[in-house]
């Protein structure tokens, strides 16, 4: 298969391939002239890592997946911990989404959003509090 047809069939841009290639990640053979030629396994390959980095998996944590993913001698527990640490920064993050959601909510429910110059949303901002008046 030619990057054309690997880039259809695995859902992933010709460019973000060309890139693990590039860092890689995967390693298609070469044709006589230079072209890449995808095989399979290559093709699950990057299925592989088009869904772990749906997944919100870094690009170091792909290689140590694909890495597992390869290694039939692997054990699961290594990917589940590894799963695990993603899954603890992911919800992190949304708790930070959270906590960042109450905030601005409150601030928007505190704004009287009319003609008039005060904005708490502003003071907010600026770190001014309503002692600074």
């Amino acid at each position: 298969m030619n990057i054309g047809d690997v880039a259809i069939r695995s859902g992933l841009a010709a460019k973000t391939i060309r890139y693990y290639e590039d860092i890689g990640l995967i390693r298609p053979n070469r044709s006589a002239n230079g072209y890449r030629c995808f095989a399979e396994t290559d093709l699950h390959k990057l299925a592989f890592l088009g869904r772990a980095r749906a997944l919100g998996f870094s690009i170091e944590d792909c290689r140590v997946l694909l890495g597992l993913y390869e290694d039939e001698t692997r054990a699961s527990s290594d990917v589940k911990q590894l799963a695990q640490a993603h899954l603890s920064k992911i919800e992190a993050k949304i708790a930070d989404l959270e906590a960042m959601r109450d905030t601005l909510s409150e601030l928007i429910t505190c704004c009287a959003g009319d003609n008039r110059p005060d904005c708490p949303i502003l003071k907010d901002l600026s770190g001014s509090s309503d002692d600074a008046e």
